[in-house]
Order: structure tokens, then C-alpha cells, then sequence
């Protein structure tokens, strides 16, 4: 029961963390967002790992760190633009899919996924068509909505993340993402002194990048400790469901609608991911 209340725990802390980023990115400038955000989860994570007392890993698992964390902040960058643009509760189920960008790479090594996994890749694929395409309001036929082309390539970002992460976190569970916050950050520094955004409207939502920022970063630490105390086939699956509050927030805070056909998309894509996830 403990593994699965962390699990569920994780699941919200994704979802409220990608709400407010995604919020952020309406009102401030991308770098900012990911700036104060990033900065607030290395502090956050620094300090898990300092009251851990985990050892130092050896330093291929900080170099796997390094690469999850640079394919982390640019699947990050891509993902609040999505939903800055886009539709959050469709926005987000379609970044969920990453966990198929480990499957296609272990096809390509000669391993075989089970039928329970490839079952899951098509129903998350014919999702995510379902998901992307809406309306157009002059009548003119289906057109792929806002904000999809950036949630795929979100979805592309964080699964290469997920691969590098997973080889990280073999050396230590919690310096894997101390590494990955500790890559961004000065990626993203040095973004917002090359770009030089405007600061409009940074002040008064520092509260909520930061928020997004330690939501995120506590729903990793909730994770690892969730898959250490629960069965993973379980854990996995309750954790993924994290695109579930960002269509739940959507519709009561943004009043946000979505077409039947693309609720049965987006319905469609969160169980091939749940179904990827629980054979993962």
C-alpha cells in the first residue's frame, strides 16, 4: 500500500508540477520558466541528497547524468511551449508517450518487446493521431491542433532523457536527478544570457515556477521511493498517469474543451502508456 499511495503521490506532484509550468509559460518567458524552475528542483534534490548520505556514484553514471539532463531541459523547453500554446489536456497524454522511444531503441539493439508492450505502443500511437487532429472552425476539415508538433518532440526529448536516466540511477538513485538538475540550470543560464527575454511579468509568478519547479522535483524523489517499496509493475503504471490531472486542471481551471474524438484519443493514449509502463 505504501509503494502505491508514493506511486499516486508521484502521479500528482508530475501533474501539478507540468500545470504550473505550463501556466508559467503563458505569463513569462520560456527561459525564465525554466530557470527559476530548474533552479528551485537542484536546491530541492541537493538537499534530499545531502540528508540521504548516499554515496558518490562513479562518474559514468554522473556522465549518463549530464545526458539525461541536457535531452531532459529540451524536452522540458518544448513541452511548456507546448502547453503554453496548446491545449494542456491534449498536450499532455501525447508527451506521455516517451516510454516508446526506449522500446523503439531496444528494437534496434535485437531486444523483443512482450505483447502487452506492443499492444501498448499501437494503442498509444493511434492516440495521439486521434488526440492531434481538430476542427477546423472554418469548416475546412481536420487540422492538427496547436501545440502537437511540440509535444512530440517533448515526447522525443524525454525519452532519450529516460534511457540516459535509467543508466544514471545504476550508480545512485538520487544523485541521477541531482545531476540532471545540475546539467540544466546552466544550460538554461546560459540561454537567458544569450537570449535576453524580457523579464515581463517574472516577479509576481516566481511562486508558481518555483512551485512547478519542487512539484517536479519531488514527484521524482516520490517515484524512486515508491519503486522500492511497491511492486513496479503497479508503480509504473500509477505514475504515468500524471497527463490525467493536467486534462483534469484544464477543463475546471482554464475551462479548457476537448472533442469527443479527441477524448477518446487522449483516453486511448494513456492506456497504451499504461499498458507500456505495467510490462515495462
Amino acid at each position: 500500500m505504501t509503494g502505491v499511495l508514493l506511486a499516486l503521490g508521484a502521479s500528482v506532484a508530475w501533474g501539478l508540477g507540468d500545470f504550473g509550468g505550463g501556466l508559467g509559460a503563458r505569463r513569462v518567458a520560456l527561459p525564465f520558466v525554466l530557470l527559476v524552475s530548474q533552479a528551485t528542483g537542484l536546491l530541492l534534490i541537493a538537499l534530499v541528497v545531502a540528508a540521504s548520505g548516499e554515496a558518490v556514484p562513479p562518474a559514468s553514471s554522473f556522465a549518463w547524468g549530464v545526458l539525461a539532463g541536457a535531452f531532459g531541459v529540451l524536452g522540458l523547453a518544448a513541452f511548456y511551449r507546448a502547453l503554453a500554446v496548446g491545449t494542456m489536456g491534449i498536450v499532455g497524454p501525447i508527451s506521455a508517450t516517451a516510454s516508446i522511444v526506449p522500446i523503439v531503441f531496444g528494437l534496434a539493439r535485437g531486444e523483443h518487446p512482450s505483447a502487452l508492450q506492443a499492444t501498448g505502443v499501437v494503442l498509444a500511437f493511434c492516440g495521439v493521431v486521434a488526440a492531434s487532429l481538430e476542427v477546423s472552425p472554418a469548416g475546412e476539415g481536420p487540422r492538427v491542433g496547436a501545440g502537437v508538433g511540440l509535444a512530440l518532440a517533448a515526447a522525443l526529448g524525454f525519452g532519450w532523457s529516460l534511457l540516459a536516466l535509467n543508466r544514471a540511477a545504476q550508480g545512485g538513485e538520487l544523485w541521477a536527478p541531482l545531476t540532471m538538475r545540475a546539467t540544466a540550470v546552466p544550460l538554461v543560464a546560459l540561454a537567458v544570457l544569450v537570449l535576453r527575454p524580457r523579464r515581463r511579468g517574472l516577479r509576481p509568478n516566481l511562486p508558481l515556477l518555483a512551485g512547478a519547479g519542487a512539484a517536479d522535483t519531488s514527484a521524482n524523489v516520490l517515484y524512486s521511493l515508491a519503486a522500492t517499496r511497491g511492486l513496479i509493475s503497479v508503480v509504473s503504471v500509477l505514475a504515468s498517469l500524471y497527463p490525467v490531472v493536467l486534462v483534469v486542471l484544464g477543463r475546471i481551471v482554464l475551462r479548457e474543451r476537448i472533442a469527443r474524438q479527441q477524448l477518446a484519443g487522449v483516453a486511448t493514449a494513456l492506456a497504451g502508456v499504461a499498458l507500456i509502463s505495467a510490462a515495462g
